[in-house]
C-alpha cells in the first residue's frame, strides 16, 4: 500500500464537562466525548490514536460493550445532544458507524450496553426527555426500542445494566433527581419495576453494577456527598417461606419475584455499606474491572469515586473484618477550578484517571516500588472550547494556540531520554484570562501578543523557568535558549493576582523565603495575603493540570491601547519590528489596521481603507508588503515605505486594493496568505472560491518593485464548501509548483497544487493531491491553518547523535516532510504530517 499523503501527528483535545463521558476498554483504550466527535486516547502511547466523527451535537456519554469473558471490545456506544445513539463497530482496528439510535425527544445523558443471547446488544440510555429506553442490536445491526419508561418530569441521571446471578434476565438500575434507585427486570417480553431502593437524600448522579462470586453488587453515588453500596442476591424458595425471627439482627431485605417461560425466582437487595468521606456531591463511581483467569471471572473488591471537592477515592473492604474503608485518596490542592465530573480504572487497577469541569484528564499510576503510592502521570490536554488561532515559533519547535475558553496554551513534542517516539504535550499556559481569546502573533521565540474580547492587546514575554524547562522537553541546549532571549533581565515567572487579570512578573528574589522573626512580624495587611502562587518547576517530563493552571504563566509585559471594539485578528512581521492589529468593526472609523512598533510598542500608524471588520492579515516573508482581507469582500495591499534618517520607524502606504466591481469574492473573505517567495497571495471566502493574486514583484529585476496592476493570477478554484482558512506551503513541490492548504468550514483539509505557469483559463493551473479523511477531519469550522516554517517533523530532526553514517539519508527523507497545525472550532488543535513525495 501507499503510504499515505497526510497521517495525523497529534489531536490536542479535552473531554466535554458532563459525567459519563470518558470509558476505559478492557485493552487499555479510554475512549471519551470531545465536542461533537468521540476521542480514542492510548495511555500507555499517550497519544490520541483516531477521532470518530458522526454526532451533530455535543458526546455526552460514551461506553465501551464490554465482554463477559474480559475479551477485547469490539463495540463502543455513544449518546449525544442531537438526542441520538451511535453504535461505533471496529473491524481490522478501523472504527465504523454502525448502527444509529433514534427516538430520543432530548439530549442523552447516560448509556449502558450489554451482551445477551450471544451477540445481540441490549443498549439503555437515559436523555432529558425525562425518558430511559431500552434498545436491542441485532446481528443484522438493526436496532429496535423495546421499551420506553417514563419519569414524568424527573430525569434519570445515569443507567447500568448487568444480568441476574443464574440466569440471562437483564436487570437495569437507574438513579435521578427523586433520590431514588429504580430497578428494572425484563422477563417475559416485558420491562417489570422490581424495586426502588430509598436512602439517598438528593439526586443519584450514578449507578454502577459489579459481579461478584454468584451476586450483584450495586453502588450508587450522589449529591448527598455519600455512597451506597447494595448486594443482590438469589434466595432458594426455603428462604422466603420462613417466618420473621426477631432474635437475629440482620439487615432489611427487599425482595423481589421474576418469572421466566413459567420459572419463577426470587431475588432479595440489601444494603451492604455506605461510604462517608467526599465533603462535596460525588459525581462518579467506577468498579475494579474484573480479570479473567483460569475460567473464572475475578472481580476485586475495590470502588473509585471522584467528588466536587477535587478528590478521588478508592474504597476496599479490610481483610479482617470486611468493613469498607478508603484506601487512597488523591487530588488537586488549590487553583479556581471546580471538582472532578467522573473516573475510571485501568483493567489492571495501576492506573487511575479522572475529568474535571475545564475537561481536563487528571491521571495517577500506582507506584511500583512503594506500596499504597500513587503519583500524577502525563497525559493530553487541549482547550474545552473553539479554537480561534494558532502560531509556529519562528524555528518550528512549538506550537502557541488561542480559544474561547480564555486560555492561551503551548504545545511541543517531548523527547524522551529512552528513544521513544516524541510525543506532543501541552507544556505552558502562558494566558489564563477572563475574556474569550480571539487572536495571537508570535513576535521572535519567546514573546507573544494575544487580543482578547476586549479592546486591549497584550503583550507576554517567556520567564526564565519556561526556557529552562522548554530546553529539558525538547532536548535543546539551554544556553542557547538562554543567549537567544535576553536573559538577564528574565524575571522567574508570573503570577495573577487574587483580582486581576494580568500576569505580574515573579523575579528571583519575589521566591526567597522569609526568615521566622520576619514571618512573626506583619509589616502591612498585603504581607498576610501571600500575593505570588509561583513555584518555579524543575520539569523532566510534561507537568500536570494543576502546574499548568498556576506555575507556567509568561509575565505579561505590556498592554496596546487604541482600538474601539473587540479585538479581531493580529499579524506580525518576519523581521519582528511591527505588528498590524484590527478590531470588529460595522463603521470605517472602527476598521482601520494599527500598526505598533515592537521595540517601542508604541502605537506607529493607522491604515484606513475598509468599512467593515478586517478579518485576517499577512505581511509577505520579505516584510516589504501587508495584506488585509474584510467581511466588506475586498482585500487591501500597503508597502513599506523605504526608511530615512529623518523617520527610522517603519512607514506603510496603500499600494493597491480591490473594490465592488473587481472584488471577485461576493461573500465575506475569510483568510489569506504570501507565497513563500512574496510573490503571490491567496484569499478564501464564504462564496466556496479560492484565488491566487499577483504578481507583487517583478521577475526581470531582482529588486522589490511592485507591479503597478495586481490581478487574478490563477483561475477560481471552487472547494464545494465555505473557505474559512488558508494557507501557502513554505516548501516549494519538486516541479517548483506551490503547495495550499484550504480549510472549510464542515471541518475537511484540502491540499491543492498550484502552478503558475500553466494556462488558468481552463483551471488546470490547480490540481488536487490529497484530503483529511473522515477520521482525519474536524467536526467543525477549521478556523486557522498554519504550516511549520521549515521542512520536517518537530521533534524527529536530529535525534541520533551516535551513528552518524545514515545521516545524510535520513536528513533528506526527513526534509520530504511538511507539517500542518490546525485550529478548529471543534476544540482540537491537529498537526498532521505530509509527505511532499508521495503528493
Amino acid at each position: 500500500m501507499a503510504a499515505p499523503v497526510i497521517e495525523t501527528c497529534h489531536v490536542a483535545c479535552c473531554a466535554n464537562r458532563t459525567p459519563n463521558v470518558v470509558s476505559w476498554s478492557r485493552g487499555g483504550t479510554v475512549a471519551f466525548g470531545t465536542c461533537d466527535s468521540v476521542a480514542l486516547y492510548h495511555p500507555q502511547e499517550r497519544r490520541v490514536v483516531a477521532v470518530l466523527n458522526g454526532h451533530t451535537g455535543r458526546v455526552n456519554a460514551v461506553q465501551w460493550v464490554h465482554r463477559e469473558d474480559c475479551a477485547l471490545e469490539s463495540h463502543l456506544v455513544s449518546g449525544g445532544s442531537d438526542n441520538r445513539l451511535i453504535l461505533w463497530e471496529v473491524q481490522n482496528e478501523k472504527f465504523t458507524q454502525s448502527v444509529e439510535f433514534k427516538g430520543h425527544t432530548g439530549p442523552v445523558c447516560a448509556v449502558d450496553a450489554i451482551y445477551v443471547e450471544g451477540s445481540k446488544i441490549l443498549v439503555a440510555s437515559s436523555a432529558s426527555d425525562s425518558t430511559v429506553r431500552l434498545w436491542l442490536c441485532n446481528e443484522n445491526k438493526e436496532a429496535e426500542c423495546l421499551h420506553i419508561v417514563s419519569f414524568g418530569s424527573g430525569f434519570m441521571m445515569d443507567v447500568s445494566l448487568a444480568l441476574l446471578p443464574g440466569s440471562r434476565v437483564p436487570i437495569l438500575a437507574c438513579g435521578g433527581d427523586d433520590s431514588w434507585v429504580h430497578l428494572y427486570v425484563q422477563s417475559n417480553g416485558q420491562l417489570q419495576k422490581a424495586l426502588s431502593l430509598q436512602g439517598h437524600e438528593d439526586w443519584v448522579r450514578g449507578v454502577t453494577w459489579a459481579s461478584v462470586g454468584g451476586e450483584l453488587l450495586l453502588a450508587s453515588c450522589s449529591q448527598d456527598c455519600l455512597i451506597r453500596v447494595w448486594r443482590l442476591c438469589a434466595k432458594s424458595g426455603t428462604d422466603t417461606r420462613t417466618e420473621d425471627d426477631h432474635t437475629i439482627i440482620k439487615m432489611k431485605e427487599d425482595v423481589f419475584e421474576v418469572k421466566e417461560r413459567d420459572v419463577s425466582s426470587v431475588f432479595a437487595v440489601s444494603l451492604e455499606t455506605v461510604l462517608a468521606g467526599h465533603e462535596n456531591w460525588v459525581y462518579g463511581i467506577h468498579w475494579h474491572p474484573p480479570s479473567y483467569k483460569g475460567g473464572e471471572l475475578r472481580q476485586p473488591l475495590s470502588l473509585l469515586s471522584a467528588s466536587m471537592d477535587k478528590t478521588m477515592i478508592l474504597w476496599a473492604p479490610e481483610e479482617g473484618s470486611g468493613v469498607w474503608v478508603e484506601q487512597v485518596r488523591v487530588g488537586e490542592v488549590g487553583g479556581n477550578t471546580l471538582g472532578f465530573y467522573g473516573c475510571q480504572m485501568s483493567p489492571d487497577g495501576s492506573m487511575i484517571v479522572a475529568h474535571a469541569f475545564h475537561g481536563a484528564l487528571h491521571l495517577w499510576c500506582k507506584d511500583q516500588d512503594k506500596e499504597g503510592e500513587w503519583r500524577p502521570g502525563v497525559v493530553i490536554s487541549g482547550h474545552f472550547s473553539a479554537v480561534q488561532d494558532l502560531s509556529w515559533d519562528p524555528e518550528g519547535e512549538f506550537i502557541l494556540s488561542v480559544g474561547s475558553d480564555q486560555t492561551t496554551r503551548l504545545f511541543t513534542p517531548w523527547r524522551k531520554q529512552d528513544g521513544k517516539p516524541a510525543t506532543w504535550h501541552e507544556i505552558s499556559r502562558p494566558q489564563i484570562h477572563g475574556y474569550d481569546m480571539q487572536c495571537l502573533a508570535m513576535v521572535g521565540r519567546f514573546q507573544f501578543v494575544s487580543g482578547a474580547d476586549e479592546k486591549v492587546l497584550r503583550v507576554f514575554q517567556a520567564p526564565r523557568n519556561f526556557v529552562e524547562n522548554f530546553a529539558n522537553i525538547s532536548g535543546t541546549s539551554r544556553e542557547k535558549l538562554l543567549a537567544s532571549s535576553d536573559s538577564a533581565n528574565l524575571p522567574e515567572g508570573a503570577s495573577t493576582p487574587a483580582l486581576g487579570l494580568s500576569n505580574k512578573a515573579v523575579f528571583q528574589g519575589d521566591l526567597v523565603p522569609k526568615t521566622s522573626e520576619e514571618e512573626e512580624q506583619f509589616s502591612s495587611v498585603s504581607d498576610q495575603y501571600q500575593e505570588s502562587y509561583f513555584h518555579p518547576l524543575n520539569m523532566t517530563e510534561p507537568p500536570p493540570e494543576d502546574h499548568l493552571l498556576q506555575n507556567t504563566l509568561w509575565p505579561e509585559v505590556q498592554k496596546l491601547y487604541g482600538h474601539g471594539f473587540e479585538m479581531f485578528c493580529l499579524a506580525s512581521d518576519s523581521r519582528r519590528t511591527v505588528v498590524a492589529s484590527a478590531c470588529k468593526a460595522s463603521k470605517a472609523e472602527h476598521a482601520a489596521v494599527l500598526l505598533w512598533s515592537t521595540a517601542t510598542w508604541r502605537q506607529l500608524q493607522t491604515l484606513p481603507c475598509h468599512t467593515l471588520t478586517v478579518t485576517q492579515m499577512a505581511f509577505s516573508p520579505d516584510a516589504q508588503l501587508l495584506l488585509a482581507v474584510s467581511r466588506d469582500r475586498t482585500w487591501s495591499l500597503w508597502t513599506r515605505n523605504p526608511t530615512t534618517p529623518e523617520s527610522p520607524e517603519p512607514q506603510f502606504s496603500l499600494h493597491a486594493h480591490t473594490g465592488k466591481d473587481t472584488a471577485i469574492h461576493g461573500r465575506i473573505i475569510w483568510s489569506c496568505d504570501w507565497s513563500p517567495d512574496s510573490k503571490y497571495f491567496v484569499t478564501s471566502s464564504r462564496d466556496k472560491k479560492v484565488i491566487v493574486w499577483g504578481p507583487c514583484r517583478l521577475e526581470d529585476t531582482g529588486d522589490p518593485v511592485l507591479p503597478p496592476e495586481i490581478k487574478p493570477c490563477s483561475s477560481v478554484l471552487d472547494v464545494g464548501d465555505s473557505a474559512t482558512a488558508v494557507a501557502f506551503c513554505p516548501v516549494l513541490c519538486s516541479d517548483n509548483s506551490y503547495l495550499l492548504a484550504v480549510g472549510l468550514e464542515c471541518g475537511r483539509i484540502l491540499l491543492y497544487r498550484w502552478s503558475p505557469g500553466q494556462e488558468p483559463a481552463g483551471g488546470h493551473d490547480w490540481s488536487s493531491c490529497g484530503e483529511t479523511d473522515t477520521l482525519q477531519s474536524h467536526a467543525l469550522a477549521v478556523k486557522r491553518l498554519r504550516w511549520r516554517p521549515r521542512a520536517g517533523r518537530a521533534g524527529r530532526e536530529n535525534i541520533k547523535k551516535d551513528g552518524q553514517t545514515d545521516r545524510r539519508s535520513e536528513i533528506e527523507e526527513e526534509s520530504s516532510w511538511v507539517q500542518l497545525a490546525s485550529a478548529s472550532a471543534d476544540h482540537s488543535v491537529k498537526i498532521f504530517n505530509i509527505n511532499k513525495l508521495a503528493l
